[in-house]
């Protein structure tokens, strides 16, 4: 455990980051995991509350598991100068160093769901775009830069109850749990991913812990048409196990929850173009095998 004191690390010795002064920080506890983050400018705290894990609440403890650290150019007394630098740190090791606040924000932002998304360990988290329809969950497992997101977008504007587009969260009987960040849509021309509420979209985000209905592995070809093959349930397990953070790690806890989602599941498989014909014919195939 280390203590989130502004001033100083808990470690015994003079450290890199003693140098600087920490003006301000916020702890919080996300699936019982506590986390700091502290500041050398108090004026980003309200920024960096956007990038926060869904569903974070704020701590008063003074002690963390994981603590970040962001060194603001133009800020720091440290005697090593970030020369117009934004540094971000996890404990002592340096992550990134950009004169982007912006591109700060993403690294922990990333940084905060990979490490919450491995050490949790009563949850599953499987890279996935999650919707809720009549009661039941789609998932659709994918990386970053997948479509997964721009596929979520075009099933919540069709109607569907928006769960994630970052992570299926499975707890250990196989349901599903929501994990409602801002969706992060990516935009033409090279600009900035935009980070944007559901509600943006006409949508609302899901609430209750719902059973999987329908598992969708896909990918985007351009032109392409949506003709998918049913797949077993063992396929669409390894579908899910692919996209798994704690795959490696953990298999004996990954491979029981992901069978137990999906059993008795429809699964499908293929090639997909544009995503407004495909979210549609995913809400009806869905609400055809439940009926």
């Amino acid at each position: 455990m280390l203590t989130s004191n502004f001033s100083q690390l808990e470690q015994g010795t003079e450290t890199l980051l003693d140098d600087i002064q920490w003006q301000a920080g916020i702890t919080f506890i996300t699936y019982g995991i506590r986390i700091g983050i502290r500041v050398n400018a108090p004026s980003v705290l309200a920024l960096l509350t956007n990038y926060l894990p869904p569903q974070w609440e704020p701590s008063v403890s003074p002690i963390v598991d994981k603590l970040y650290s962001l060194i603001v150019a133009g800020n720091s007394l440290h005697h090593n100068s970030s020369n117009g630098y934004h540094l971000l740190y996890d404990e002592q090791a340096e992550l990134t160093r950009t004169q982007e606040l912006e591109e700060i924000f993403e690294i922990l932002d990333s940084e905060l769901r990979l490490w919450v998304g491995v050490s949790v360990q009563h949850r599953l988290f499987v890279h996935a775009g999650v919707v809720g329809w009549r009661g039941r969950a789609i998932v659709i497992p994918g990386r970053s830069f997948s479509g997964k997101t721009t596929l979520v977008a075009a099933l919540v504007k069709a109607g569907a109850t928006y769960y994630s587009d970052e992570y299926a969260v499975f707890d250990t009987d196989g349901l599903v749990h929501p994990y409602p960040r801002l969706l992060s849509i990516r935009q033409q021309g090279g600009e900035r991913t935009k980070r944007c509420p559901v509600e943006e979209l006409g949508g609302q985000a899901g609430t209750d812990v719902i059973p999987v209905g329908l598992v969708v592995n896909t990918w985007y070809q351009p032109k392409g048409q949506w003709n998918p093959r049913t797949i077993s349930s063992g396929q669409a397990v390894l579908a899910l196990l692919d996209n798994t953070l704690v795959a490696r790690l953990r298999p004996e806890f990954a491979l029981p929850i992901l069978s137990r989602a999906v059993s008795g599941v429809l699964a499908l498989e293929g090639e997909r173009g544009e995503t407004q014909d495909v979210a549609v014919a995913l809400l009806e195939q869905l609400e055809a095998s439940i009926a």
